[in-house]
């Protein structure tokens, strides 16, 4: 069960105010990162990277394409394992444990750490069927339990009232917004603590990305949510944190992190400074 839900009950979920989770954002780290370094095939893409992200906060990577962000983003839950020729140094502990040691299994780490796509990815099968099958993977095979969670995720992100009477119809049949919403949907299922968000928005219309953009407000506190977006304005209505990555040499490194305020308003490095003000990037 998910630390934030309420206990008296514990088949509901809601995003209302009284249990969308704690006031964002008491600043423990739910993710550590030191001297995190990517390379693929040999060539720096992420160059010794250090950067705690919050319990329960959102935080955004912003910075120019090639920088480095998702594949920060991938390292977090070891996607960079299924990449051939990639290389992973440093360290990243997501809650106190170390996500290379041996004994941390990467499916095991993936159900704590859900990842949402920049195109939304559902599977070529029906509504139910996309949440079950991730279920099923896990070992959650009651269809009580199953239908329980599945009516859950569905109102968690909005969808329940849309599609719960034509549950058995293809997913692919959904409008972009909806299919991006059960998508979320999907990743709530196994109950993570920490959200993913690989510009989840670039792909849909502005109202589409409006109602999810909505949706991860309201995620706050309830989960650690890590978005990337180029989206500026987007990262300033949405997150607490932000961290800005560059390219320097080829490589990505992160140039700064802080509060989303501040480096918005009043950034500690000049490259900060041009890029939120468009003079770069």
């Amino acid at each position: 069960m998910n630390s934030n839900q309420s206990t008296d009950k514990p088949n509901i979920f809601t995003l209302g105010p009284l249990e969308a989770g704690p006031a964002c954002c008491d600043p423990q780290p739910a993710i550590q990162v030191r001297d995190l370094s990517l390379l693929y095939d040999g060539m720096i893409a992420l160059d010794k990277v250090t950067l705690d992200i919050y319990q329960g906060c959102i935080t955004a990577l912003i910075g120019p394409s090639g920088c480095g962000k998702t594949s920060f983003l991938s390292a977090i839950n070891r996607l960079t394992d299924l990449i051939p020729g990639c290389n992973v140094t440093g360290k990243i502990l997501v809650h106190n444990q170390d996500i290379h040691h041996p004994d941390t299994h990467a499916q095991t780490l993936r159900r704590q750490v859900g990842m949402v796509f920049q195109k939304p990815t559902p599977f070529p099968l029906s509504i139910r069927r996309n949440l079950s099958l991730p279920l099923n993977e896990h070992g959650i095979t009651q269809k009580a339990e199953i239908a329980a969670i599945i009516e859950q995720v569905l109102r968690d992100v909005g969808l329940w009232d849309e599609v719960h009477d034509r549950q058995d119809v293809s997913a692919l049949s959904l409008s972009g917004g909806q299919q991006q919403r059960l998508c979320i949907a999907r990743a709530l299922a196994l109950q993570p603590k920490i959200l993913l968000m690989d510009e989840p928005c670039s792909a849909l219309d502005p109202l589409a990305s409006g109602v999810v953009e909505d949706l991860i407000c309201r995620l706050r506190g309830r989960y650690t949510i890590v978005i990337v977006t180029h989206n500026l304005a987007q990262a300033r209505r949405i997150a607490n944190y932000a961290a800005f990555f560059w390219v320097s040499g080829r490589a990505g490194q992160l140039i700064e992190f802080g509060r989303c305020q501040h480096i918005f308003e009043s950034p500690s490095h000049e490259l900060t400074a041009a890029y939120v003000n468009g003079a770069r990037g």
